[in-house]
């Protein structure tokens, strides 16, 4: 297998976020803490794939999750932590990016 050139550091980050649905939730969160079924309903993902990559995020420290037991029933809620927050002008300016440069086609615009 060939070794790559790209810093590693560099090369595990990209790894990490380009997985598929990584960033929209990461947008998603950037508005505030949320339950799990608010960013369900807010991007068409499986809750399974959903669950695995909250877990994901949570495992490299851009997630934190909050169980709060106060009440029946148990309430989850998800937040960036300050290095997934620190994320925020990068998907700004993938989304200003994206604005600029992205064409959808008619079927993807519907």
């Amino acid at each position: 297998m060939k070794q790559s050139s790209l810093c590693p550091k560099f090369e595990k980050a990209m790894h990490l976020l380009g997985k598929r649905w990584t960033g929209l939730i990461l947008h998603q969160l950037l508005s505030g803490p949320q339950r799990f079924c608010a960013i369900e309903e807010a991007l068409p993902i499986s809750g399974r794939l959903l669950s695995e990559r909250l877990k994901d995020l949570e495992k490299e420290g851009l997630v934190h999750r909050e169980v709060y037991t106060d009440s029946a029933p148990v309430r989850v809620e998800y937040s960036l932590t300050d290095k997934g927050r620190a994320l925020e002008p990068i998907i700004k300016g993938v989304e200003k990016w994206a604005q600029m440069w992205i064409e959808l086609d008619q079927e993807a615009a519907n």
